[in-house]
């Protein structure tokens, strides 16, 4: 069996479903676990944003889409060459990812007869129900099972951890510059960790807001969850997020792809990390999420 990923999340589901030998083929963004790359063929590509800044990339990609220009591309010959039995996609976001129907159109032109197992899911039940999707179109359900009941089983024991506290006010924000609103599963993630989510939309996608809106929202805590970037990316969009929020507001950067963003098996790992952060539950990883302001520490 040949199996092709054409986003990070699936290639991370995949891979903790035991596919090291099936995943033939990746994207140029997955990079969990380290490297899924390396000895993989590269079907899709993007735009380069080095060097831009929020702004700058979201202007680059709002122009994109204007032009009616794809964001990212598939390399039709590579992905012919590996002529693959299962291709996993989304139809979620057209910024995150390639769409379902640029795949469903090349696999017609190309007159390839692989399954195609397109993910999207809008909240944190259907994340979970993703990785049963998958292992039943890989012929690993009895795995995908066993680590969907352990995802399952840790959000409970979460569940138990943060029960009857007080639940802060939680705003996450999935892009700074203009800022958006954290929607899909991650209102999900913010109540399994004993939070309040505000402004956001449950199982909607996410949206535009304002730096009033949010200030009028009155959170407790922002959470800086940049789409497409680690901790320390977050960690630097949130020095530019003080200036728009209360110093009464506590601001913290996390690790967007591998906690929230991405909807694979980590985002219970993000549910777990919230909760260190609103509740001190669990030991805090650095590498995971970090202060930008905290009002115990003035």
């Amino acid at each position: 069996m040949r199996v092709v990923s054409l986003l990070p999340s699936a290639t991370e589901i995949a891979l903790a479903l035991g596919l090291d030998a099936e995943l033939v083929g990746v994207t140029f963004e997955c990079d969990f676990p380290p490297d899924p790359r390396a000895g993989r063929a590269i079907v899709v590509g993007g735009l380069d944003t080095h060097g831009l800044d929020p702004a700058g990339i979201d202007a680059l990609v709002r122009a994109r889409l204007a032009a009616g220009d794809d964001l990212y591309t598939l390399d039709v010959e590579r992905f012919r060459a590996l002529d693959p039995d299962v291709v996993l996609t989304q139809d979620l976001c057209r910024v995150c990812a390639l769409p379902a129907g640029r795949v469903d159109d090349a696999i017609a032109t190309l007159g390839c007869s692989g399954q195609v197992v397109t993910l999207d899911p809008h909240t944190l039940d259907e994340v979970l129900d993703s990785v049963l999707a998958v292992g039943a179109a890989t012929g690993t359900s009895e795995r995908a099972a066993a680590l969907v009941a352990d995802a399952r089983a840790r959000l409970d024991r979460l569940g138990v951890a943060v029960a009857g506290r007080r639940r802060p006010r939680v705003f996450v924000l999935e892009w700074p510059d203009p800022p958006f609103v954290a929607g899909h599963w991650v209102p999900d993630l913010v109540r399994a960790a004993g939070g309040e989510p505000v402004l956001a939309r449950p199982g909607e996608r996410s949206v535009p807001t304002t730096w009033e809106a949010v200030a009028g929202a009155d959170p407790d805590v922002v959470v800086v969850a940049s789409c497409g970037f680690d901790v320390e990316g977050a960690a630097q969009h949130a020095v530019g997020v003080l200036d728009h929020l209360p110093e009464s507001v506590d601001v913290w950067a996390i690790d967007a792809n591998g906690l929230v963003v991405r909807p694979g098996p980590r985002v219970v790992d993000g549910a777990e990390t919230l909760a260190a952060i609103l509740h001190g539950v669990g030991d805090l990883d650095p590498t995971r999420a970090r202060p930008a302001r905290r009002r115990d520490e003035g």
